[in-house]
């Protein structure tokens, strides 16, 4: 019975570690922005089709889902998943958001990653700013460095 209770114990405290690693993707634009302007970091627009786009989940576990990438994100990323399912549920709120930024980024293919700073207009509106984009890698090392390269362009 003891025996049980470490194991327990254990398992519970392995879960409770591996939430705290995961990276965190926003799905409201407007709070992705806040975050962006009070951390000072550009952000990483992912345009998804989460139910059925093959490349994309190809790119999430050979780049997005690698420990050398959630380093990277951390420290120089904020993460916006745009998603457009075919069968998931979504608010009409959120596909609106997401269709409007598609629009706005001209993305006609899955996956996309479109890099953006947010900018106050004169107006004090909030623009974002183009820094680049990428689609699928097999790498991530190599993405990351790519990505990289593109963030410092700038």
């Amino acid at each position: 019975m003891k025996t049980l209770a470490l194991f327990s114990m254990l398992v519970l405290a392995q879960l409770s570690f591996a939430q705290k690693a995961t990276l965190t993707w926003h799905t409201d634009i407007n709070e992705a922005v806040a975050y962006a302007q009070k951390s000072r970091l550009p952000m990483m627009l992912f345009f998804t089709g989460s139910d059925w786009c093959g490349w994309c989940h190809k790119l999430q576990a050979a780049v997005f889902n690698t420990p050398e990438f959630e380093k990277w994100a951390k420290e120089n990323v904020v993460l916006v998943e745009l998603d457009f399912p075919r069968a998931k549920e979504q608010t009409e709120a959120l596909k609106q958001q997401n269709r409007s930024l598609q629009q706005q980024f001209g993305v006609r293919g899955y996956p996309t990653c479109w890099f953006v700073t947010p900018v106050k207009t004169s107006n004090g509106n909030i623009d974002l700013k183009p820094l680049g984009s990428k689609g699928y890698g097999p790498d991530s090392k190599i993405w990351i460095t790519e990505a990289q390269t593109l963030l410092n362009a700038n």
